[in-house]
């Protein structure tokens, strides 16, 4: 009999909202982060912002661009560099899968979400569509109906 695995509650240090707003997200890919010395402690304190961040991929492999990490206020000369390109960990077919869309449909790769499991930085990466103007204008009407409902249902009970 197969055993079924535990699910572990997932600690969030940070979710990219721009990105749902401004992107249509297809798929969603959970990789691991290579990261050096302090840059973990900046993380869980959640000094790092990825508003304009991206994943490009470079002869196989993944690399997260533009994502700052504050150097770590506690650190020594051996403290991380806020700017540098961060390596993603993914299987290779899962990368091979994502470049073939990234380059024949026009989609690109966002960092959504980071959080820890099993005390391991985690990133959501998305494969996603930018959207139109018209979209978003859609988008946020959306949200202004929802929010009206629900007010309108609060104030009647």
């Amino acid at each position: 009999m197969g055993q079924k695995k535990k699910k572990t509650p997932s600690n969030v240090l940070g979710t990219n909202r721009k990105a749902r707003f401004n992107y249509f997200v297809e798929d969603t890919l959970e990789c691991g982060i290579a990261l050096q010395g302090t840059e973990v402690k900046s993380l869980k304190e959640s000094k790092f912002s990825f508003t304009d961040s991206f994943v490009e991929i470079i002869r196989g492999e993944m690399f997260l661009n533009k994502l700052h990490i504050t150097p770590y206020d506690f650190g020594n000369i051996h403290n991380h560099t806020p700017d540098r390109s961060r390596k993603l960990l993914a299987h290779k077919k899962e990368i091979e899968k994502l470049e073939k869309k990234v380059n024949e449909k026009g989609f690109t790769l966002i960092p959504l979400k980071f959080y820890l499991k099993n005390g391991r930085v985690k990133v959501e990466v998305g494969l996603c569509r930018g959207k139109k103007l018209y979209d978003k204008r859609e988008t946020i009407k959306k949200k202004d109906q929802n929010r009206d409902a629900e007010r309108n249902f609060r104030n009647d009970y």
